[in-house]
């Protein structure tokens, strides 16, 4: 089904009209020619009958008749012969050639005399009629489908206006505006009811899309705040009591956790906000900038190395804040999961960025590598979102995100490599 060939409403209604009247003329065509072929070949014997009946008639009053030939001739003939009727090709001097004739021949004893009437009717002349008959009606009808075509395809366009118009709007509405949706009105019953639940679903879908917006938001805000203050109760109990190491640890895992709750929080109201298209300030973005502020960042926190060793300009019509996040995403990946000691190398080409980071071996399911909460690493500062994040980023502008290992046989660790193209 999903290859098979679309058309337009109009087309396939005026398509089925033409096809169909089609169909009918043809077949009404060829039923006439029949029906009056038969009709003119009926009309033809009677006509013969009726002739050789006035020929026999005549012969009572003179028995010396020789016809009119080719059209009527009488013979003496000795023995009865039986009543034929046929077709027959003969010479017509008036025509000065061979025409096809209708005949119909048989004997009759008059006055003692057996005498073979043969009469005949020129079957070109019915068959001229027959085909001027046929034409005719044709070209009557072919007249009558071309003006009901077009008058159908007239009618159709004004019929189905109200849809075409409510389509086009459909298709502009957005469920982030405030604006309900309004619909043409039409005096089709059919029209009426789908614009009814149209409006009905459409309010709906917005109220829901507004509701979960404004769920997210609380969310974000209400989560952060005891948070923080668990955090900071943490911190005083670490400057202020006194406590063994056991208990040092338990208040750096709970610190921990809730840093990692923090974050957590965080990413999923990113990945929510780009669900719900809340990302739209576009703008010519230098990716080369966005990725060089965070590995300087990284460089701060961590001793990590980093090198650059194809260095085009490349810029990317984006919202700024999602180049941040994708660049921060795509290195703190990197730098997780780097072997110690080895640089990240990240490279920027004219549609393309590729960051590549070493790796002892291949992920077990890289096809997974971009699913929500998927992950390899039994690192507890992982959360599964970074590069869900990533995909979800480039799914919403149309980027493609890959990846790829690569290891040489003489090494016995390998690359990962992470590559973002951004192409449509």
């Amino acid at each position: 089904m999903a290859d098979q060939k679309k058309i337009h409403l109009l087309q396939k209604a005026s398509k089925t009209f033409l096809t169909t009247s089609s169909i009918i003329m043809i077949f009404s065509g060829i039923a006439l020619y029949l029906s009056l072929k038969a009709l003119l070949e009926s009309e033809i014997e009677e006509e013969l009958y009726s002739n050789k009946d006035r020929v026999e008639h005549l012969l009572l009053s003179k028995p010396d008749l020789k016809g009119i030939p080719p059209i009527m001739v009488v013979e003496k003939v000795k023995d009865p012969q039986p009543t034929v009727l046929n077709d027959t090709l003969i010479y017509d001097p008036l025509q000065d050639e061979i025409e096809l004739f209708r005949q119909l021949a048989g004997t009759k004893e008059i006055n003692g005399q057996e005498y073979k009437i043969t009469v005949r009717a020129m079957v070109i002349e019915s068959e001229n009629i027959l085909f001027a008959i046929v034409f005719t009606f044709l070209a009557i009808i072919l007249v009558a489908f071309v003006f009901l075509f077009y008058l159908n395809k007239s009618r159709n366009a004004t019929l189905w206006k109200p849809f075409f118009l409510n389509l086009a709007k459909i298709k502009a509405f957005s469920i982030k505006s405030e604006t309900p949706l309004t619909l043409t009105e039409s005096d089709i019953i059919e029209f009426g009811d789908l614009n009814r639940e149209i409006i009905s679903l459409t309010t709906k879908v917005q109220a829901d899309y507004h509701n979960l917006k404004q769920f997210t938001e609380d969310v974000s805000h209400e989560m952060q705040t005891p948070l923080a203050i668990m955090q900071a109760k943490i911190e005083t109990l670490f400057n202020g009591v006194k406590i063994d190491d056991s208990q040092y640890e338990q208040l750096d895992s709970l610190q921990n956790d809730i840093r990692r709750l923090k974050n957590l929080n965080k990413r999923l109201i990113i990945l929510a906000k780009i669900d719900n298209n809340q990302f739209t300030d576009s703008q010519f973005v230098s990716i080369n900038e966005s990725f060089q502020e965070v590995l300087l960042n990284f460089k701060e926190l961590a001793s990590i190395d980093y090198k650059i060793e194809h260095s085009e300009e490349l810029t990317v019509k984006m919202d700024r804040s999602l180049a941040q996040v994708l660049a921060n995403n795509l290195i703190s990946n990197a730098v997780k999961h780097n072997l110690e000691n080895q640089p990240i190398k990240v490279d920027f080409y004219k549609n393309s960025v590729q960051i590549v980071n070493s790796g002892n071996s291949e992920l077990a399911n890289p096809e997974q590598v971009f699913d929500r909460f998927y992950k390899e690493s039994t690192k507890r500062d992982s959360s599964g979102l970074g590069l869900s994040i990533v995909k979800k980023i480039c799914d919403y502008y149309g980027f493609t995100p890959s990846y790829s290992f690569s290891k040489s046989p003489e090494s016995t660790t390998g690359f990962h490599k992470f590559e973002i193209r951004f192409t449509h």
